[in-house]
């Protein structure tokens, strides 16, 4: 018998704006009795198989969010609605909902609703980042420039935009001054002559002059077919989603994981605090993070969590990490030594598995690559300075930073395809190379087995890496443009990665090399996603760090 698994993810909403920011996990749950089903029908195709229903109740923080079978049916089990008025949406490539939908949940009885879609009017509204790289015209190599930009903001608003070449060049120069945790509500520049390398490695130019090709600068449509990734089906309309909305519009959740007690646990990418959320209330609370380096850029990216169950997080333009006290409540800040403190400087990434074997955390510094190692016992750093690819004489471009219980530490090569672990003991750097080249490894984990699982970002595939035999494997995500950014295994035989461009999280069996992959209810950039197998089935939190503004077009 299939388990269904459930997928809980918060957001909010504000007025006309639209902002997703999201926390959840998936689980398995066994088949209930039912509190509301029905039917997903349309005059195109009668009934609608892999549409995602969710429901809401007025008044209510959650959401729940359930998939249509083969027949189009939907059931909401008893467990996850109360009594209650529910308004009910619907997602479906290239469809809407036929006028407003809603259901009255009463005790004991299973409430009926008949939901009737529609082809929506604007299809360009509703294409995910996917879905633009596959209608747009243009070769892989040009389309794999756009990687750069789905972490700030959507394609729709390149391809909306009506630059020309040179205009674009502007906005290239223009974005390269600003943080990346930016936002429409929240723009923040970077300081002093810190500036990000946007094109990282690509031709401005040549670039600026293909969008201008492709966009609305020459003409008031666009001259090619816009196309929508076909539904889910089978196992993967087997999902209940929830949705916890967040308090505050400007939360950006980047990394999301779970204390030993339950407690829902988020970095804000944005913003100078450190999240805890209960899952059973969806009651907020927010930690203020010192400001060390005022008129510096704030916000926070990379949460782990130590022996003692504190979290730590990597405090970005600060260029700080920090240490949370849950007993105390209090923070502690390890900032950069002055001496090698510059205005790019950012300690976005740390590692502490490892650290109980010797005191020592490891840190990456983005500004030239360095490597540092935090030493408990002294409090002071060490730098280890960067490294480079013994092939190609190019600097490692370190973006995740991962340790395995002896302290080793690995190197996400996200400049190219490399893999590298550094010895705790001799500090000695070894260099392997991914299977596919320029894979971009982006962030991973280090399961019990001491394997480093990891997200090919370029490569669009989960990697892993066996130091005991020194081999790589590779399983390529099935749907193209998926982009994972980060990916995790579990001790029940799967492993996991979100999208940042699909909308979709993508389930690995490790044996067979069989994915499925799940629909979320809205537009949703995955970064970070964490497994709680503390209980089988084990249960997976992701967090969506994405503002999304809906087009006025």
């Amino acid at each position: 018998m299939e388990t269904k698994r459930v997928l809980l993810i918060a957001g909010g909403a504000l007025a006309a704006i639209l902002l997703q920011t999201a926390s959840a996990r998936l689980h398995a749950e066994a088949q209930t009795a039912s509190a509301l089903s029905g039917q997903v029908t349309s005059a195109e195709e009668g009934p609608m198989e892999g549409v995602v229903v969710s429901a809401k109740k007025d008044g209510s923080t959650v959401s729940i969010s359930v998939v249509s079978n083969a027949a189009g049916r939907f059931a909401f089990p008893v467990a996850r609605l109360e009594p209650g008025h529910y308004t009910l949406k619907a997602r479906a490539a290239g469809y809407e909902l036929d006028g407003a939908c809603a259901a009255d949940v009463a005790s004991g009885q299973e409430a009926k609703a008949e939901i009737k879609l529609t082809k929506v009017k604007n299809l360009s509204a509703h294409l995910t980042n996917a879905e633009w790289l596959i209608s747009m015209p243009g070769t892989d190599e040009q389309k794999r420039f756009l990687l750069n930009c789905t972490g700030c903001h959507t394609l729709e608003r390149i391809m909306k935009s009506t630059h020309d070449a040179d205009g674009f060049m502007e906005v290239f120069q223009r974005m390269s001054l600003y943080y990346p945790g930016s936002t429409p509500l929240k723009p923040q520049r970077l300081a002093g002559t810190a500036n990000r390398d946007v094109e990282r490695g690509g031709h401005g130019g040549k670039t600026a002059e293909w969008l201008a090709n492709v966009n609305l600068s020459e003409q008031p449509t666009w001259a090619f077919p816009l196309k929508t990734q076909p539904r889910l089906t089978g196992k993967s309309t087997r999902v209940i989603i929830t949705e916890y909305d967040l308090p505050n519009p400007l939360i950006q959740p980047h990394d999301v994981m779970l204390d030993r007690e339950g407690n829902v646990w988020y970095s804000d990418f944005g913003q100078m605090f450190l999240g805890k959320m209960d899952p059973k209330t969806g009651k907020v609370t927010q930690y203020s993070i010192p400001v060390v380096k005022p008129g510096w850029p704030e916000g926070t990216l990379d949460l782990e969590f130590d022996k003692d169950d504190n979290p730590w997080v990597g405090v970005m333009y600060q260029n700080a990490i920090a240490k949370f006290d849950k007993k105390t409540e209090k923070f502690q800040m390890w900032t950069t030594p002055k001496e090698w403190d510059t205005d790019g400087g950012q300690l976005g990434h740390l590692a502490i598995e490892g650290t109980p074997v010797d005191n020592k955390v490891w840190i990456k510094n983005s500004d030239v690559g360095n490597i540092y190692r935090l030493d408990l016992i002294s409090n002071k750093m060490e730098n280890l300075g960067n490294f480079k690819d013994p092939q190609t004489g190019k600097r490692i471009g370190t973006y995740g930073i991962h340790s395995d219980a002896q302290n080793n530490a690995y190197l996400l090569d996200f400049s190219a395809g490399n893999i590298v672990k550094i010895d705790s003991k001799t500090k000695k750097a070894t260099v392997y190379q991914t299977p596919t080249p320029d894979s971009r490894p982006r962030r991973g984990r280090v399961d019990r087995e001491g394997r480093l699982w990891f997200a090919e970002y370029q490569g669009n595939a989960i990697g892993m890496f066996d130091p005991k035999t020194e081999r790589m494997t590779e399983w390529k995500v099935p749907t193209p443009w998926s982009a994972p950014y980060d990916a995790v295994a579990d001790r029940n035989g799967e492993a996991w990665t979100g999208s940042m461009l699909t909308d979709r999280v993508a389930r690995l069996d490790i044996k067979s090399g069989q994915y499925t992959e799940y629909m979320l209810p809205r537009p949703t950039n995955i970064r970070r996603v964490y497994v709680d197998d503390s209980k089988n089935p084990g249960t997976l939190w992701i967090g969506s760090n994405w503002f999304w503004m809906p087009s006025t077009k």
